[in-house]
């Protein structure tokens, strides 16, 4: 077994969709960032190339390349977790926090970890926990989002 950890934060900017865990969350903002910025993806990948020693979303997808110009997250995560199975792992369990103000995550959570199957993923081996951070900091004053992945992978 082999475990690895993820994390990711954006800006909320006007005029974009907000896209967490492959789902449209309805909003008046969306994240920033060169992809579709689905920072719960981003943060998943990078828990499951941290477990396979295999260093970080950026690496393998730089945003100074235009190929991943607004490129689907959950594609990329598909992508890493073939990348899992070529190297003879599987994704045994996700433990994931989301940390906003607004909007509430809660309504969506379950559509979630329905959408990661889309990625090669079993929902019943996903947790998705949604947080405040009590009104501190960047996040508590609306300014944007954070979450943070654990990835438990085991030997096929």
């Amino acid at each position: 077994m082999r475990i690895g950890f993820g994390y990711d934060s954006h800006r909320f900017v006007e005029g974009r969709k907000l896209i967490i865990g492959g789902v449209e969350i309805p909003f008046e903002k969306g994240l920033e960032g060169h992809s579709d910025a689905d920072l719960l993806c981003h943060a998943i990948t990078d828990a499951v190339l941290g477990a396979l020693g295999m260093g970080d979303i950026g690496r393998h997808f730089p945003d100074t390349d235009s190929r991943w110009k607004d490129a689907v997250s959950m594609d990329l995560l598909k992508y890493v977790v073939e990348m899992a199975q070529m190297n003879g792992y599987r994704v045994a369990w996700l433990d994931t926090t989301i940390i906003v103000e607004r909007p509430k995550l809660a309504p969506y959570i379950e559509a979630m970890k329905d959408a990661f199957s889309q990625a090669g993923l079993l929902p019943a081996a996903i947790n998705i926990k949604a947080k405040t951070n009590e009104g501190m900091g960047f996040i508590g004053r609306g300014e944007g989002m954070a979450a943070f992945a654990v990835c438990l992978l085991e030997k096929i």
